[in-house]
Parts: C-alpha cells; structure tokens; sequence
C-alpha cells in the first residue's frame, strides 16, 4: 500500500529536501514571500516581547481571592500566582525556541494563508507520511516529544518497519502560521489545506493523526475524502450518536438501553456540558470579545488556558504532576508572544459545532486510542456506528486530552500499533 513512497521522495522539489536533515538548522527566511514554494523558517522573537511578557505578568491586577477553597470557582489565585511568578522571574523563552529551531521548520503558502510546520523525514527508506494536527489551547508543542521515536524507531523500542515520516504544521491562526483575514478558515478549508500540504512535500499518500482539534481536522479529511489520505488515527474521536446528543442537549434522562461503557460516557459528557463547557460556547460564539484579553494579559490569558490544561491531562488537577511547569510555560508563551489567543479562538467560531458529535458516517480506516483522562472516554459501540472501517480500538494504561504531550510513550506505542496493520 505504501510502496510508492520511495519514488515519491525523489519528486521533491530542491526546497522541501531541505527537510531530510532532520537536526540540521534552517536558514532564516522571511514568513511574508508569497507564492507556492516551502520555505525554512527560523524563530527570533525580539527580546523587547519577551521583557514586555514578563512585565506585564509583574504588573498584573490581580482578583480577590476566591471564597471557595476548591476550584469549582475557577482557577484558585494561589495556584495562578505561584505559576505566573516563575514565569516573570525565571522562566526561559529560549530554550524552548533554540528546540524548535533544532528541528527542520518550514512556511508555505496555502490559499493565500501562510502555514508553519515541522517536516522531520525518517531515515528508514519505507517510513509511512503522517500529518500530526495539534488542538486548542496546545500547539505543535505537543509532539515534540514523539517526533523521534516516530521518525527514528529502533533507537526507541521499535523496529525499522514503524518508522514514520511527520509533517506538524501549526493550525492557521495558531503559533507561527498566518492569522486569517477572512472568514472560512474552519476544519473543512484546513483539512483541505493539509492534503496541499502534503501533496506539496511529494507525499502521494499518508496518513492523518490528531486529537482535539486535531482530531475535528483529521475527520474533516476523512468526510471529504481529501487526495491521498488512506487513514486517520484518533485520540478524541467524534463518534456521539445523533439520539444520544439529541437526550444530552436537551438534559433528559440516559436511555435505559446504554451499556455500562455507554453510560460511563454519558455521565461525563453531562458532567462536561454541566460545569466546564463554557469556555466553548464563549469562543464559538464570541471569540472576539474573549480574545481581546487573551492578546492582551498574560495573566488573563494563562488562567483561560491553565484552567483546561489541569482539567484535561490525567493528573487529578495538577498537570504538574505529567507535564512539567516550563513545558506548560513554553506554551502559554508561545500563544502570547504570537498573539494568537483571539485568532485561535476563532476556529471554534469557524466550526460552530460540539466536537464529540458524530458528523457523518467514515467510510475510510479509522483507528482509535482512548486515553483514560480523555473529556469522555468513546465507547467502542459508538465508534463501530460511525467509523465503517474501525480496523483499529485501544483503550490506554494511562494519559489525557493531550496524549502525545502527557504519555510520549504510550502514544508512540498506539501510533504505531494502529497504523502497523496497513503497512
């Protein structure tokens, strides 16, 4: 099925080859020329952000203290001030920047819009291409941990036959990609998008991963049947049925009929919708109005954000417990040094839609891992009644909403244990 990925590699035009020094680092060049070429890309944010950032941490006003002394008031001040004092005081923008531009980094320019991305090309001759879409409020920071047990398996537990080839982009009004101008830019237009991007890499076949948005993005792909994608894995499937979401929007009883697993997914999706969704229904109806504050205060815009983090990493509320506080850091800064918090709020606006419904029946292989800290753990029966060719579906020891961030290994293990069945 992959076989036609060698010649493939040999069509690459003279800038996409840059990608196969995986390591080396890219020239410098401007994210604004315009036309259709892949262009390396560097990161240099001025040291006058990186100071303004911290100042404004310093001279944050801060609300009163919470009456309650749980977090069912929100994020509880003491927690937000520890985190945010490390943040002014010692935490380091360039470490995390000097990561980033250690890998092979590249723009191109897809309708119009400037899309960033990560191209690591493994050195196994028949690696699979896979496009790895990250979510909201994460970033291509996500995957930065999987990127060489992908690309590079038999120095991490595996074999030369589960080596991948993967492109990160940064979602369009995420990180270092473009910030659309005009409206449009939803999960359909970057599903689309993405196979361009893949085509354009000389990639005539691939594969498609994501969770969160991603995982809205990789089912898009699906949905539309987009040029060469041959499978999607998912680690926040889609796959809520219609009279299911019918009863929950409407907050009526669980059906009788549910299974034990149906009715454990059931219960925390009332549970979500009850006392943690208003963030979503701010942003897919008013992400402007949000978005000023999340540009603005770094404060603001980390307790928006830190609020989900703790929530949906599997670590009973401290996501120091899986993450550490610079990863965490690394990608609140990131959102805040691009000032990116009200563009990447409008993809929920673009979508408008609850992103744990199905959407439509997929007609093409679908694999599925569920993480035990995931926002609603899918039910096998569900996936079947969406997903016609389920070929794969696991249930993970351990991990969360952001999978690939908080269990590198266990995530790498479920990629290449979902896709090793089309090699």
């Amino acid at each position: 099925m992959f076989g036609d990925f060698t010649a493939s590699r040999r069509q690459f035009v003279a800038g996409a080859t840059l990608a196969g020094a995986a390591g080396a680092l890219p020239s410098l060049v401007s994210a604004q020329v315009g036309g259709t070429a892949v262009r390396p890309f560097r990161i240099a944010i001025p040291d006058r952000d990186i100071l303004a950032m911290k100042r404004r941490i310093l001279e944050t006003r801060w609300a009163d203290t919470q009456p309650a002394t749980d977090d069912s008031q929100g994020v509880r001040r003491d927690v937000l001030e520890r985190l945010t004092r490390y943040w002014a005081t010692d935490y380091d923008w360039r470490k995390i920047e000097a990561r980033l531009n250690a890998l092979p980094m590249f723009m191109t320019e897809i309708d119009g819009l400037d899309i960033h991305f990560i191209h690591v090309r493994s050195r196994h001759e028949k690696a699979m291409p896979m496009i790895l879409t990250h979510g909201w409020p994460g970033s291509v920071l996500e995957f930065l941990k999987v990127i060489e047990p992908l690309t590079n398996p038999t120095a991490h537990g595996g074999k030369a036959e589960d080596a991948f080839h993967v492109v990160i982009p940064s979602i369009p009004g995420f990180g270092f990609s473009a910030k659309p101008t005009k409206v449009g830019w939803g999960s359909d237009h970057i599903g689309r998008a993405w196979a361009t991007l893949m085509q354009r890499l000389g990639y005539r076949h691939y594969v498609s991963q994501g969770g969160d948005c991603g995982s809205v993005i990789s089912q898009r792909m699906a949905l539309q049947h987009v040029p060469g994608l041959l499978a999607v894995h998912l680690n926040m499937p889609a796959v809520v049925p219609a009279d299911i979401a019918r009863i929950l929007a409407a907050g009526d009883p669980a059906p009788t009929t549910l299974t034990a697993t149906e009715r454990g997914a059931f219960d925390q999706l009332v549970a979500f919708y009850r006392d943690n969704s208003a963030y979503a229904a701010e942003m897919n109806t008013r992400p402007q109005t949000i978005g000023y504050a999340l540009v603005d205060s770094p404060v603001g815009m980390a307790a928006w954000m830190y609020e989900k983090v703790a929530q949906w990493t599997y670590s009973g509320g401290d996501p120091e417990r899986v993450l550490t506080r610079d990863e965490i850091l690394d990608d609140f800064s990131l959102y805040w040094l691009t000032a990116t918090g009200a563009s990447a709020a409008r993809i929920y606006w673009e979508d408008h839609t609850n992103n744990f419904n199905a959407k439509g029946i997929i007609d093409i292989p679908v694999a599925v891992s569920v993480f035990p800290g995931e926002i609603f753990r899918a039910p096998r029966s569900w996936a079947e009644r969406c997903y016609t060719k389920l070929f794969y579906f696991n249930e993970a020891s351990n991990g969360g909403h952001f999978a690939a961030w908080e269990q590198p290994r266990i995530f790498t293990d479920e990629v290449r244990a979902a896709f090793r069945a089309l090699r």
